[in-house]
C-alpha cells in the first residue's frame, strides 16, 4: 500500500465532509489498516479523512497579482481602449497598419492576462459546533457571531486561463506563444511524480492470543466438536463424565466421506444456477466492486426436493444419526484441506486482495485467520459460498435427520413437543438467513476476514455439527415439555427474532438509503465516512441489539432440553461468549473507522448488548 504522504503534526487543509470546503487543520495520527488521517480542527473537532481529501497548504497560498501594481485608472483605461478596438467592430477612419494590429493584439492579451489574474476569491467558513449538519456531513448555516473566514484566492494557472480567453475572443496566439505552450507542456511531462512503490501493510493487532493462541485453536476447536458429541451419546452427559476416547478406525469410513463431498458439491452445483439477482458488494480497497448471485434461496427449495425425493423412496435419513460422528470428523478433514488450498493459492494473490486482519506475515496466523480476502475459482466465490450454503442448509438437514431417529427409536407416530420446537425455531432462523441473503455482504466475515481456517471450519463443521446439538442431545434424552411451558418458549423465541429481524432491517434499509421517508424519524450522528451511525430505534436502545436477539433466540432453543443437563446450554454459553468477542473486535474497528463520531456515539448509547447490565 502507499507510503503516508503528511506527518503528524503537521499543518495542512482538510476538505470538510460532503463539501467542498477545505478548512486548515492539524494531522494528529494515522490509520495503516483503513489508510486515514486523523485530523483536528482550530475548533477541536475531529475526524478521520482519506489523503484524498487532504491538501498541503502550498497548493492554497495567493500569488501576488500584476495587476496589484496597476491603477484601477490604468485597467480601466486598458479595457476601454480593448473594447474600442473589438475585431467585431466596424474600423473607423483610415485601415491600421500591421504594427498598430500588432499592438492592438498585444494589448489585449495583456488586458486577458490581467482579467486572468483577477479571478474571484474562495471564501471558507471556519467550522463551529452551532453549525447545522446534514447526513453527509456539510454545514447548512452559520451563526451571526461566527464570523472569522478564512479567504483564500483559487490556485491560478495563468496559462490556462489565458488559452480559455483567447478562445472565447476567437483570438489565436502568435507562433511564438504556440512554441512556448509546447515547450511548457514538455517540460510539464518530464517533472511528472515518481510513483511511490507499494509498501505492504501487515497486521499489527493480533487476536485470538496471536500465533500461540491461533495454534492453540486449530487443535482445541476440532477436540471440543469431538467431546460435545461424544457427551451426547453418554447416558449421562454431564460435564464430569468424560467421554472414553473413542479408537481411531471407528471415526473415519470412506462411505462417509463420500456422502459429504457429494453434498457440498451438490450445493456449488445449486449455487452456479443462473437463477437469482446479481448485486455488487461493498467497495474494496482499490474501489473495485464485486458481483455475488443471489440464489440461497431457490437452493433451499431445490434441497428440499431433494430430500423429498430421498424420502419417497425410503432412504434411511437416520443414517445422518448413526454416523453423526463420521460424518462431523469427515466435515473437519475437508475443512482442514480446503484451509490448506486457500492459504497455499493466497501467496500468490496481489496485495490488495490480502485481508486486513489476515496479513501478520506469521504462517499460523494468517492460515488461521485467512490470509486472502475473496478467494474466487473464476466468479464461485468461496467464502460467499461456504458462509451459508453447505453447512447452514446442512444444518436443517441434520436436524430433521434426528427428528426422524427419535422417531424411529423411541416408536413414536410423531416427534415430540421439544423436538417440535426446536426443529421449528431453527428451520426459521435458516430460512431468515437465505431470504435476507444479500445483508450477509455487509457484515465482518465477508468485508474484513479472510477465508481460512476460522471460517472454513465454522462455516462447515462448526456451524452443522455444533448448532444442532439440542437436536442430537433429544434423541438420547427425550424430555417431555407441557404446552404452557411450549407457549411460553415460543413467545421467548418470537422476541428474540423480532429484535433480531427488525435490527438488522433498520440498519440495512438506512445503509442502503437513509434518504427513504419510512425512516425519516430515526437520528443519527453524521461521519467523516460519508456515513451516519443511528441513534434512534434499536440502534439507540444498545449498539448491538441484532446480538441481544441472537441470544434470546439461543436461550429459546435449549429450554426445550429441559434442566437435567447443562450440555444443550452449551450453545447459550458459547454465543454469549462468541458475541462479546465480536462486540469488542466491532467496537475497535468502529473507533478506528468513525473516530470522535463514534466516541459520541458511545456517550449517547452507553450500553453494548444488555441494556442497563452490559
Amino acid at each position: 500500500m502507499p507510503s503516508r504522504k503528511f506527518a503528524d503534526g503537521e499543518v495542512v487543509m482538510g476538505r470538510w465532509p460532503g463539501s467542498v470546503l477545505y478548512y486548515e487543520v492539524q494531522v494528529t495520527s494515522y490509520d495503516d489498516v483503513a489508510h486515514l488521517y486523523t485530523v483536528k480542527y482550530k475548533d477541536g473537532t475531529e475526524l478521520a479523512l482519506k489523503e484524498s481529501d487532504i491538501r498541503s497548504q502550498s497548493s492554497f497560498k495567493p500569488r501576488k497579482s500584476q495587476s496589484s501594481s496597476s491603477s484601477p485608472s490604468r485597467r480601466s483605461n486598458t479595457r476601454s481602449r480593448s473594447r474600442s478596438r473589438s475585431p467585431g467592430r466596424p474600423a473607423r477612419g483610415r485601415r491600421r497598419s500591421a504594427s498598430q494590429s500588432r499592438e492592438h493584439k498585444d494589448d489585449k492579451k495583456k488586458t486577458v492576462q490581467e482579467t486572468a489574474l483577477a479571478l474571484p476569491v474562495l471564501v471558507l467558513f471556519k467550522p463551529s459546533e452551532n453549525n447545522t449538519k446534514r447526513y453527509n456531513g456539510e454545514p447548512e448555516s452559520t451563526e451571526k457571531n461566527d464570523t472569522s473566514c478564512i479567504i483564500l484566492e483559487q490556485k491560478l494557472k495563468p496559462d490556462l486561463e489565458i488559452k480559455r480567453v483567447l478562445e472565447q475572443y476567437s483570438l489565436r496566439p502568435r507562433k511564438d506563444d504556440r512554441k512556448k505552450e509546447e515547450i511548457y507542456s514538455e517540460k510539464k511531462t518530464f517533472v511528472a511524480v515518481k510513483p511511490v512503490e507499494k509498501v505492504p501493510t501487515k497486521t499489527k493487532d493480533l487476536e485470538f492470543g496471536g500465533r500461540i493462541g491461533t495454534f492453540i485453536l486449530i487443535l482445541f476447536l476440532p477436540a471440543t466438536v469431538l467431546y460435545l458429541l461424544s457427551m451426547c451419546k453418554q447416558d449421562d452427559p454431564s460435564l464430569l463424565n468424560f467421554p472414553p476416547l473413542p479408537a481411531l478406525e471407528s471415526l473415519w469410513e470412506w462411505r462417509v466421506f463420500g456422502i459429504f463431498l457429494l453434498w457440498f458439491f451438490l450445493q456449488a452445483a445449486f449455487h452456479l444456477l443462473p437463477i437469482g439477482k446479481v448485486v455488487e458488494g461493498l467497495p474494496l480497497s482499490n474501489g473495485r466492486k464485486l458481483q455475488y448471485r443471489i440464489n440461497g434461496f431457490y437452493a433451499f427449495i431445490l434441497t428440499a426436493a431433494a430430500i423429498g425425493v430421498l424420502l419417497y423412496f425410503q432412504f434411511e435419513l437416520h443414517y445422518l444419526y448413526d454416523h453423526f460422528v463420521q460424518f462431523a470428523v469427515s466435515a473437519a478433514a475437508f475443512a482442514l484441506a480446503l484451509s490448506i488450498y486457500l492459504y497455499i493459492r493466497s501467496l500468490k494473490a496481489p496485495e490488495e486482495e490480502l485481508a486486513p486482519g489476515g496479513n501478520s506475515g506469521y504462517f499460523i496466523y494468517d492460515f488461521f485467520t485467512g490470509h486472502e480476502l475473496n478467494p474466487r475459482i473464476g466468479s464461485f466465490d468461496l467464502k460467499f459460498f461456504c458462509e451459508l450454503r453447505p453447512g447452514l442448509l446442512g444444518w436443517v438437514v441434520i436436524n430433521l435427520a434426528m427428528l426422524l431417529a427419535e422417531m424411529k427409536i423411541h416408536n413414536l407416530s410423531v416427534p415430540s413437543l421439544s423436538m417440535i420446537l426446536v426443529n421449528s425455531f431453527q428451520f426459521l432462523y435458516v430460512v431468515d438467513a437465505l431470504w435476507y441473503e444479500e445483508a450477509v455482504l455487509t457484515t465482518m466475515d465477508i468485508t474484513h476476514d479472510g477465508f481460512g481456517f476460522m471460517l472454513a471450519f465454522g462455516d462447515l463443521v462448526w456451524v452443522p455439527f455444533v448448532y444442532s446439538l439440542q437436536a442430537f442431545y433429544l434423541v438420547g434424552h427425550p424430555t417431555t415439555i407441557t404446552w404452557p411451558v411450549a407457549a411460553a418458549i415460543t413467545v421467548l423465541n418470537c422476541v428474540g427474532y423480532y429484535i433480531f429481524r427488525s435490527a438488522n432491517s433498520q440498519k440495512n434499509n438506512f445503509r442502503r438509503n437513509p434518504a427513504d421517508p419510512k425512516l425519516a424519524n430515526l437520528k443519527f450522528i453524521p461521519t467523516a465516512t460519508g456515513k451516519g451511525l443511528l441513534v434512534t430505534g434499536w440502534w439507540g436502545f444498545v449498539r448491538h441489539p441484532n446480538y441481544l436477539g441472537d441470544i434470546i433466540m439461543a436461550l429459546a432453543w435449549s429450554l426445550p432440553c429441559g434442566f437435567n443437563h447443562i450440555l444443550p446450554y452449551f450453545y447459550v454459553i458459547y454465543f454469549i461468549c462468541l458475541l462479546v468477542h465480536r462486540e469488542a473486535r466491532d467496537e475497535h474497528h468502529c473507533k478506528q473507522k468513525y473516530g470522535l463520531a463514534w466516541e459520541r456515539y458511545c456517550q449517547r448509547v452507553p450500553y453494548r448488548i444488555f441494556p442497563y447490565i452490559y
